[in-house]
Protein backbone atom coordinates (compact mmCIF):
# COMPACT_ATOMS: atom_id res chain seq x y z
CA UNK A 1 0.00 0.00 0.00
CA UNK A 2 1.69 3.43 -0.97
CA UNK A 3 2.05 6.58 1.26
CA UNK A 4 -1.28 8.05 -0.06
CA UNK A 5 -3.75 5.26 0.34
CA UNK A 6 -2.47 4.50 4.01
CA UNK A 7 -3.07 8.32 4.56
CA UNK A 8 -6.41 8.37 3.10
CA UNK A 9 -6.98 4.81 5.10
CA UNK A 10 -6.27 6.32 8.46
CA UNK A 11 -8.00 9.70 7.38
CA UNK A 12 -11.22 7.66 6.76
CA UNK A 13 -10.76 5.61 10.20
CA UNK A 14 -10.11 8.70 12.35
CA UNK A 15 -13.22 10.85 10.76
CA UNK A 16 -17.17 9.20 10.35
CA UNK A 17 -15.81 5.69 11.16
CA UNK A 18 -14.70 6.61 14.97
CA UNK A 19 -18.12 8.56 15.87
CA UNK A 20 -19.85 6.01 14.47
CA UNK A 21 -17.98 3.26 16.17
CA UNK A 22 -18.73 4.88 19.59
CA UNK A 23 -22.47 5.20 18.65
CA UNK A 24 -22.55 2.01 17.88
CA UNK A 25 -20.92 0.88 21.09
CA UNK A 26 -23.54 3.06 23.03
CA UNK A 27 -26.49 1.39 21.36
CA UNK A 28 -25.12 -2.16 21.77
CA UNK A 29 -24.08 -1.43 25.87
CA UNK A 30 -28.00 -1.62 27.00
CA UNK A 31 -27.45 -5.05 25.95
CA UNK A 32 -24.47 -5.92 28.98
CA UNK A 33 -26.99 -4.73 31.52
CA UNK A 34 -30.56 -5.97 30.77
CA UNK A 35 -30.56 -8.56 28.36
CA UNK A 36 -31.09 -11.79 29.11
CA UNK A 37 -27.71 -13.94 29.24
CA UNK A 38 -25.76 -10.96 28.08
CA UNK A 39 -26.16 -9.56 31.54
CA UNK A 40 -25.22 -12.47 33.63
CA UNK A 41 -23.25 -11.37 36.69
CA UNK A 42 -21.23 -14.48 35.75
CA UNK A 43 -20.01 -12.88 32.96
CA UNK A 44 -16.76 -10.61 33.97
CA UNK A 45 -16.99 -7.15 33.19
CA UNK A 46 -14.07 -7.17 31.30
CA UNK A 47 -15.11 -10.06 29.14
CA UNK A 48 -18.54 -8.16 28.87
CA UNK A 49 -16.37 -4.84 27.23
CA UNK A 50 -14.71 -7.06 25.16
CA UNK A 51 -17.87 -8.42 23.56
CA UNK A 52 -19.77 -5.87 23.73
CA UNK A 53 -16.54 -3.61 21.41
CA UNK A 54 -16.70 -6.57 19.49
CA UNK A 55 -19.91 -6.22 18.39
CA UNK A 56 -19.03 -2.33 17.91
CA UNK A 57 -16.67 -3.23 15.68
CA UNK A 58 -18.56 -5.30 13.61
CA UNK A 59 -21.56 -3.65 13.13
CA UNK A 60 -20.20 -0.26 12.71
CA UNK A 61 -19.10 -0.85 8.89
CA UNK A 62 -23.39 -1.67 8.67
CA UNK A 63 -23.93 1.41 11.08
CA UNK A 64 -22.04 4.11 9.26
CA UNK A 65 -23.23 3.37 5.65
CA UNK A 66 -24.50 6.25 3.56
CA UNK A 67 -24.52 8.28 7.03
CA UNK A 68 -23.28 11.81 7.48
CA UNK A 69 -22.56 12.60 10.95
CA UNK A 70 -22.36 16.05 12.50
CA UNK A 71 -18.96 17.36 14.07
CA UNK A 72 -20.21 19.85 16.59
CA UNK A 73 -20.37 18.48 20.26
CA UNK A 74 -24.04 19.51 20.56
CA UNK A 75 -25.13 17.01 17.69
CA UNK A 76 -23.36 14.35 18.85
CA UNK A 77 -24.32 14.46 22.21
CA UNK A 78 -27.94 14.39 21.39
CA UNK A 79 -26.87 11.63 18.43
CA UNK A 80 -25.52 9.59 21.86
CA UNK A 81 -28.46 9.76 23.99
CA UNK A 82 -30.97 8.51 20.87
CA UNK A 83 -28.32 5.75 20.54
CA UNK A 84 -28.83 5.10 24.53
CA UNK A 85 -32.65 5.41 24.27
CA UNK A 86 -33.01 3.13 21.03
CA UNK A 87 -30.49 0.26 22.84
CA UNK A 88 -32.11 0.39 26.24
CA UNK A 89 -35.78 -0.06 24.69
CA UNK A 90 -34.70 -3.12 23.01
CA UNK A 91 -32.59 -4.47 25.74
CA UNK A 92 -35.68 -3.73 27.98
CA UNK A 93 -37.94 -5.44 25.94
CA UNK A 94 -35.99 -9.00 26.08
CA UNK A 95 -35.20 -8.03 29.97
CA UNK A 96 -39.19 -8.11 30.64
CA UNK A 97 -39.87 -11.49 28.29
CA UNK A 98 -36.58 -13.11 30.71
CA UNK A 99 -38.03 -11.90 33.98
CA UNK A 100 -41.59 -13.55 33.26
CA UNK A 101 -39.76 -17.21 34.03
CA UNK A 102 -38.39 -15.75 37.20
CA UNK A 103 -42.11 -14.27 38.39
CA UNK A 104 -43.32 -17.99 37.03
CA UNK A 105 -41.11 -19.04 39.71
CA UNK A 106 -41.81 -16.98 42.51
CA UNK A 107 -45.31 -17.39 42.12
CA UNK A 108 -44.81 -21.23 42.59
CA UNK A 109 -42.18 -21.19 45.59
CA UNK A 110 -44.79 -18.50 47.35
CA UNK A 111 -47.63 -21.28 46.33
CA UNK A 112 -45.48 -24.63 47.10
CA UNK A 113 -44.03 -23.28 50.39
CA UNK A 114 -40.06 -22.83 48.70
CA UNK A 115 -40.33 -19.48 49.99
CA UNK A 116 -39.13 -20.31 53.35
CA UNK A 117 -35.41 -20.55 51.74
CA UNK A 118 -33.88 -18.43 49.40
CA UNK A 119 -30.69 -18.85 47.56
CA UNK A 120 -28.33 -16.27 44.96
CA UNK A 121 -29.29 -16.04 41.75
CA UNK A 122 -26.23 -16.35 39.74
CA UNK A 123 -27.64 -14.39 36.69
CA UNK A 124 -29.37 -11.08 38.17
CA UNK A 125 -26.86 -11.39 41.92
CA UNK A 126 -30.33 -10.87 44.23
CA UNK A 127 -32.17 -13.71 46.18
CA UNK A 128 -33.88 -16.11 44.67
CA UNK A 129 -36.01 -19.40 45.89
CA UNK A 130 -35.63 -22.97 44.82
CA UNK A 131 -37.70 -22.76 41.80
CA UNK A 132 -37.71 -19.01 40.45
CA UNK A 133 -33.43 -19.75 40.50
CA UNK A 134 -34.17 -22.76 38.77
CA UNK A 135 -36.68 -20.99 35.96
CA UNK A 136 -33.86 -18.68 35.28
CA UNK A 137 -31.40 -21.53 34.41
CA UNK A 138 -33.04 -23.62 32.47
CA UNK A 139 -34.65 -20.31 30.84
CA UNK A 140 -30.74 -19.26 30.14
CA UNK A 141 -30.22 -22.77 28.54
CA UNK A 142 -32.77 -23.10 26.74
CA UNK A 143 -32.42 -19.21 25.75
CA UNK A 144 -29.07 -20.53 24.04
CA UNK A 145 -30.32 -23.37 23.05
CA UNK A 146 -33.20 -21.64 20.68
CA UNK A 147 -30.62 -19.68 19.14
CA UNK A 148 -31.88 -16.29 21.30
CA UNK A 149 -28.48 -14.76 21.15
CA UNK A 150 -28.16 -14.74 17.70
CA UNK A 151 -32.13 -14.14 17.45
CA UNK A 152 -30.98 -11.06 19.64
CA UNK A 153 -27.68 -9.53 17.63
CA UNK A 154 -30.09 -10.35 14.31
CA UNK A 155 -32.33 -7.55 16.32
CA UNK A 156 -30.17 -5.20 17.72
CA UNK A 157 -28.44 -5.13 13.65
CA UNK A 158 -31.80 -4.59 12.65
CA UNK A 159 -32.49 -1.56 14.71
CA UNK A 160 -30.15 0.57 12.25
CA UNK A 161 -32.16 0.03 9.24
CA UNK A 162 -35.10 1.50 11.65
CA UNK A 163 -33.19 3.91 13.67
CA UNK A 164 -30.15 5.05 11.14
CA UNK A 165 -27.12 6.49 13.36
CA UNK A 166 -27.72 10.25 12.07
CA UNK A 167 -31.34 9.98 12.48
CA UNK A 168 -33.48 11.69 14.83
CA UNK A 169 -34.78 10.68 18.21
CA UNK A 170 -37.68 8.10 18.25
CA UNK A 171 -41.11 9.20 19.42
CA UNK A 172 -41.14 9.39 23.38
CA UNK A 173 -44.47 8.67 23.35
CA UNK A 174 -44.12 5.13 21.54
CA UNK A 175 -40.99 4.08 23.66
CA UNK A 176 -43.00 4.51 26.90
CA UNK A 177 -46.02 2.93 26.13
CA UNK A 178 -43.94 0.00 24.82
CA UNK A 179 -42.39 0.02 27.94
CA UNK A 180 -45.53 -0.06 29.69
CA UNK A 181 -47.17 -2.94 27.54
CA UNK A 182 -44.11 -4.90 28.41
CA UNK A 183 -44.44 -4.43 31.75
CA UNK A 184 -48.40 -4.93 31.78
CA UNK A 185 -47.75 -8.38 29.70
CA UNK A 186 -44.89 -9.73 32.60
CA UNK A 187 -47.47 -10.87 34.91
CA UNK A 188 -49.62 -12.24 32.27
CA UNK A 189 -47.16 -14.25 30.91
CA UNK A 190 -45.58 -15.63 34.16
CA UNK A 191 -49.24 -17.21 34.36
CA UNK A 192 -49.19 -18.74 30.98
CA UNK A 193 -45.84 -20.31 32.72
CA UNK A 194 -46.80 -21.20 36.24
CA UNK A 195 -51.06 -21.08 35.44
CA UNK A 196 -51.66 -24.93 34.72
CA UNK A 197 -48.99 -25.58 38.20
CA UNK A 198 -50.68 -23.20 40.26
CA UNK A 199 -54.10 -24.47 39.58
CA UNK A 200 -52.87 -27.98 40.44
CA UNK A 201 -51.27 -26.82 43.93
CA UNK A 202 -54.99 -25.02 44.31
CA UNK A 203 -56.78 -28.52 43.85
CA UNK A 204 -54.26 -29.79 46.28
CA UNK A 205 -55.44 -27.30 48.85
CA UNK A 206 -58.78 -27.64 48.70
CA UNK A 207 -58.08 -31.20 48.94
CA UNK A 208 -56.13 -31.06 52.20
CA UNK A 209 -59.47 -28.63 53.21
CA UNK A 210 -61.76 -31.38 52.92
CA UNK A 211 -59.75 -33.70 54.54
CA UNK A 212 -59.17 -31.40 57.44
CA UNK A 213 -62.94 -31.03 57.51
CA UNK A 214 -63.34 -35.04 57.38
CA UNK A 215 -59.98 -36.07 59.93
CA UNK A 216 -59.85 -32.67 62.09
CA UNK A 217 -57.32 -34.55 64.11
CA UNK A 218 -54.61 -34.81 61.06
CA UNK A 219 -52.10 -32.21 61.47
CA UNK A 220 -52.71 -30.70 57.93
CA UNK A 221 -49.91 -28.72 57.85
CA UNK A 222 -47.67 -31.20 58.75
CA UNK A 223 -48.72 -33.26 56.03
CA UNK A 224 -50.11 -30.76 53.42
CA UNK A 225 -46.38 -28.90 52.57
CA UNK A 226 -44.23 -31.82 51.99
CA UNK A 227 -47.31 -33.30 49.43
CA UNK A 228 -47.44 -29.77 47.77
CA UNK A 229 -43.85 -29.71 47.38
CA UNK A 230 -43.80 -32.71 46.03
CA UNK A 231 -46.84 -31.76 43.74
CA UNK A 232 -44.52 -28.94 42.00
CA UNK A 233 -41.74 -30.70 41.88
CA UNK A 234 -43.77 -33.27 39.77
CA UNK A 235 -45.34 -30.74 37.65
CA UNK A 236 -42.53 -28.72 37.08
CA UNK A 237 -40.77 -31.34 35.76
CA UNK A 238 -43.50 -32.43 33.26
CA UNK A 239 -43.87 -28.78 31.93
CA UNK A 240 -40.29 -27.81 31.59
CA UNK A 241 -40.12 -29.32 28.16
CA UNK A 242 -43.14 -27.09 26.84
CA UNK A 243 -41.04 -24.15 27.97
CA UNK A 244 -39.02 -23.97 24.87
CA UNK A 245 -41.73 -23.56 22.51
CA UNK A 246 -43.13 -20.86 24.87
CA UNK A 247 -39.66 -18.97 24.86
CA UNK A 248 -39.28 -18.98 21.18
CA UNK A 249 -42.52 -17.55 20.66
CA UNK A 250 -42.08 -15.02 23.85
CA UNK A 251 -38.66 -13.86 22.01
CA UNK A 252 -40.47 -13.15 18.55
CA UNK A 253 -43.12 -11.36 20.12
CA UNK A 254 -40.35 -9.27 22.68
CA UNK A 255 -38.50 -8.25 19.42
CA UNK A 256 -41.40 -7.41 17.26
CA UNK A 257 -42.19 -5.20 20.16
CA UNK A 258 -38.85 -3.43 20.44
CA UNK A 259 -39.28 -2.63 16.61
CA UNK A 260 -42.89 -1.10 17.07
CA UNK A 261 -41.63 0.62 19.90
CA UNK A 262 -38.10 2.54 18.12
Amino acid sequence: MTNAGLTQLIQAVTGNHILAFFLVLVRVAPLFVLAPVFSAQQIPRTVKGVIGVALAIGLTGVAAAGQHLPSDAVAIVGLILVQLLVGTAFAFALAAMFAALEVAGTFLDTVSGFSYGSLINPFTGTQAAVLARLYSLVGSMLFLSIGGDAYMLRGIARTFTLVPLAAAAPQLNSIAAGAVQSFSTLFAAALEVAGPILLALLVTDIAFGLVSRVVPQLNVFAVGLPVKIGVALLLVAATLPFLAGWMTSALQNAVGLAFHEI
